[in-house]
């Protein structure tokens, strides 16, 4: 009779672990397939199909995808409707406990996702863009404090001194939409802070300069401001001594989305276990060089951690979806403009979840360790049924691979002047063999008007696994 049922719970066990074992990319590919070829619609129509995500543990992602494909189809409203819905879930979320305490039994997507760091700050970003496209400055700029704010709350989560505070990005946006209203003082302001986060910040976690056209309009904003004098200080410092405003009669500021950002995958490890003093288990890997004392307050738990050697952890890990095209122009009549690196978002993801890795280990730990245990002391008294639970902990031990992963890998930008009335601009985006693909583009320009266009490129060369 135990054999008869180990073998049906087996098969069982089997069948729904094929699903189970599936990343979460894996298990979305018909929505994955569409919007990697571009088929925006019916990607957003893949997503419609999956409604019952909307109020899942899922539904942030469920979100953040409809907001950006919205946008994507020039949905702008409606978009920014889906992209509010993602905001005030960061602002709402509560933690369940009694999934938090499930998840240390089978595996962290047994809870809602919470939503990675700088997903909740672009979130803000895209409905800044939206905005802006609808020619709404000012809630452009509400959206921009609301990053402030957010940044600094997830500052707050951090000890490290290389805690990523600052965003030189969102300071560069706030810059240009305060320029677009002319409004010079909080631009300059705006524009000095990214430098400043640029220099600072951003050169030393992910090796990423000050773009050219930041410093052009610091001077641009300092200049129309009257600091005549900070104006001849950045001059020299930047090297540029024969800078000087020019009177166009208007810009276009093109944002270009380049690639795919990173999807989340699973890595395991294994780790051995050994006694430390006082209530402590110690968790070692010697090829990682990895020892994390654990406190374990129960003593039966002590005792049933103690009786085991080695076991394997499932973790998190960034799978990095290099772009196809590595640069690109912008060209109009007279001039050839490049555009220029604002925000890694590859880099930036891969970097959060550094930052909070040693806590991915801990929870990690504990949950396979305590799943072991349990089998352990399952089958002292009775062999089949810790067999099986044996089979259930194999199947459960998922890290959890949720993320948002229809966002671009990078962004540039740059800033053209267009003169009043029709005006044409040609895109060149460059590939790593040197092939070109061109898009042609034409504005019409009021006088003073500053137009703003985004671009995605969704070409990805072959995915590279990195730890991490």
């Amino acid at each position: 009779m135990n054999r008869l049922l180990f073998r049906s719970l087996l098969i069982g066990f089997s069948l729904t672990g094929l699903h189970a074992c599936a990343s979460y990319y894996q298990r979305h590919l018909d929505f994955n397939a569409e919007f990697e070829q571009g088929h925006i619609k019916q990607a957003l129509e893949a997503l419609r199909n999956s409604d019952t995500e909307s109020f899942g543990k899922t539904r942030f992602i469920y979100y953040e995808n409809k907001g950006l494909l919205l946008s994507m189809l020039g949905e702008y409203e409606e978009s920014n409707v889906y992209f509010e819905k993602a905001f005030l879930f960061g602002e709402d979320y509560r933690i369940n406990y009694f999934n938090e305490a499930s998840s240390y039994l089978t595996n962290p997507n047994m809870t809602v996702y919470r939503g990675e760091d700088h997903e909740h700050l672009l979130v803000l970003y895209f409905k800044a863009i939206n905005f802006l496209k609808m020619n709404k400055p000012e809630e452009a700029l509400v959206e921009c404090r609301r990053l402030n704010i957010r940044l600094n709350q997830l500052g707050d989560k951090y000890t490290s001194e290389d805690k990523l505070q600052r965003n030189a990005f969102i300071h560069t946006l706030m810059g240009i939409i305060y320029q677009s209203t002319k409004d010079y003082n909080n631009a300059f302001i705006a524009y000095r802070n990214a430098l400043e986060v640029y220099e600072n910040d951003y050169a030393k976690l992910f090796g990423i300069k000050a773009p050219g056209q930041l410093k052009k309009d610091l001077l641009e904003t300092a200049w129309r401001t009257g600091f005549l004098e900070e104006f001849e200080n950045y001059k020299t410092r930047f090297d540029m001594p024969d800078y000087f405003p020019s009177n166009q009669d208007a810009d276009l500021i093109f944002f270009w989305h380049n690639g795919l950002g990173p999807i989340k995958d699973e890595w395991s490890v294994n780790f051995v276990i050994t006694p430390g003093p006082g209530n402590t288990m110690v968790f070692s890997n010697g090829n990682l060089g990895l020892v994390l004392p654990y406190t374990v307050d129960d003593q039966k738990d002590r005792a049933d951690l103690g009786s085991l050697e080695v076991f394997r952890v499932a973790f998190p890990r960034y799978v990095e979806r290099p772009p196809y095209f590595q640069s690109a122009t912008l060209e109009t009549a007279s001039k050839v403009y490049p555009l220029q690196m604002a925000e890694d978002i590859n880099k930036v993801a891969f970097y959060s979840l550094k930052q909070r890795m040693l806590q991915e280990f801990a929870k990690g730990l504990l949950r396979a360790a305590l799943k072991k245990a349990a089998e352990q002391g399952l089958r002292k008294k009775d062999d089949t049924l810790g067999a099986i639970l044996g089979l259930v902990n194999a199947l459960t031990e998922k890290a959890d691979t949720r993320n948002w992963q229809t966002l671009p890998h990078t962004i540039y930008y740059s800033r053209l002047p267009l003169t009043e009335g029709s005006n044409e601009v040609r895109l060149t985006l460059i590939a790593d063999d040197q092939r070109l693909t061109e898009y042609t583009f034409n504005y019409i320009a009021k006088k003073q008007q500053t137009l703003f266009h985004t671009f995605s490129s969704l070409e990805t060369s072959a995915p590279q696994y990195r730890y991490y």
